[in-house]
Order: structure tokens, then sequence, then C-alpha cells
């Protein structure tokens, strides 16, 4: 699929929306968290190497970087490690850019949002706080509703029966290959965003640079097509 296609007014009725790293730069503020998590449990891992896997749930990054169950104690203690330190590091981290413009085009667009994210319930509320966009009260799906999180499509299944729209008639904003194979699961068309940082987003066929650069894609889609 072209990006024209899946920007298309004629087919696009709603968009499902990541927030880490899409909407909010805290990419490497997770993978900073869980190194500090993983080291205070005596596991060595550099946020360089826990980056790439930023974007998996929580339940699927641990077993990835230690070999433990995420369900065990080993894998409850490490969450909850990586949760105490981002907390600390949320006051640091600055919105995409063009994340508000993009998220209030859409909704004068007429489009349907949600967000899907792996992310727990309230470390979103901080990120959309600290993003400034809470205040959109946007609504949303998160890993707390979900059995498996991404790269399963779970949560874009969700996502679709919240916005009440058919995969066709929808698309996924993500920045790492788990939203886009989450999104291909789901049947959904996905659209990456460079500003996440992830090493692979470029092998994606549809990638622009942030939220901006989408916004500004929209509006030409939307203007060539009248």
């Amino acid at each position: 699929m072209t990006l024209d296609t899946a920007l298309n007014p004629h087919r696009l009725r709603g968009v499902l929306l990541d927030v880490d790293g899409t909407l909010i730069d805290s990419n490497m503020a997770h993978a900073r968290a869980w190194g500090a998590s993983l080291r205070d449990a005596g596991f060595e891992r550099a946020p360089e190497e826990i980056f790439p896997l930023i974007g998996m749930g929580g339940d699927k990054l641990v077993p990835e970087l230690t070999g433990e169950d995420g369900e065990s104690a080993v894998g409850g203690r490490l969450t909850q490690g990586w949760l105490e330190h981002f907390k600390t590091l949320i006051p640091e981290l600055e919105p995409t850019r063009g994340a508000r413009a993009l998220l209030e085009g859409l909704r004068a667009r007429g489009l349907r949002v949600v967000l899907a994210t792996s992310g727990e319930a309230e470390v979103v509320d901080s990120l959309l706080e600290q993003a400034g966009l809470a205040d959109l009260k946007l609504d949303r799906v998160s890993s707390s509703d979900v059995e498996n999180s991404k790269p399963d499509p779970d949560l874009i299944q969700a996502g679709l029966e919240k916005l009440g729209l058919p995969p066709e008639a929808a698309l996924m904003v993500g920045d790492t290959p788990y939203d886009a194979e989450a999104a291909r699961k789901a049947g959904v068309p996905c659209v990456l965003l460079r500003c996440g940082g992830h090493p692979e987003a470029e092998e994606h066929d549809l990638v622009l640079d942030d939220p901006q650069a989408l916004l500004e894609a929209l509006e030409r889609v939307g203007t060539s097509g009248r």
C-alpha cells in the first residue's frame, strides 16, 4: 500500500496511535530505566542494547533480556524496578515535533482517534501530561486491557473495537517494527515515524519523520483528492 492510499480520506475514518517514541520522545528513557532495573537485579545490559527492544510489552522484553519469564517473580521485580526508575525520567521528556498539531488535525478532519500503547495506564497518564496532551482526553487501549502486548495484534484489535471500525478503514501510527507487526497481523495499514529512533523503522514500507510530517502528508493527500 502506498502512503497516498493509506491516507486517502475516502478510505480513512480512524487512527490508532502509539505513544512512546511517537507522541513523546521517551524510548531511550525506557531503555535507561530497564538498564537500571536489570542492574539492580544483577543483570548487566547497556541501554544501547536494550533500545531496539523498546516497543515490546514488558512481558516480552524481560525474556528477551534475561531468559526469565516475564510473569515470574523475577519478571515482576524487574518490571516494578523499571517503573520506579522510569518515573524519575519523565520530567526530562519532550513531545515529538507536531504531536499536538497532529492530534488536533486528525480531529478537525472528523477522524476517530484512539491511543494503542503497550504502556501501563499510570505511565501513559504521566506521559500525556508531560507532553501537554492530557487535556485532549483521548480514548485509549493499553496493555492493561488485553492479554498479549505488541507485537501480538491484541492491542490493535481492541483499538479497532473502540474505534468501531473495520481494519480497512483505520490506520496505525507508531515508531517501531513491533507496531508494524501488530498492525499487519490485525490487517491495519501502518505508518512508522523515524522520531522514535528505532534502527529498523526505515525497513518499513511507509515511513515519515514525525507527527508534523504525517500531518503535512494528510493535508497534501486531502488537497489532491478534492
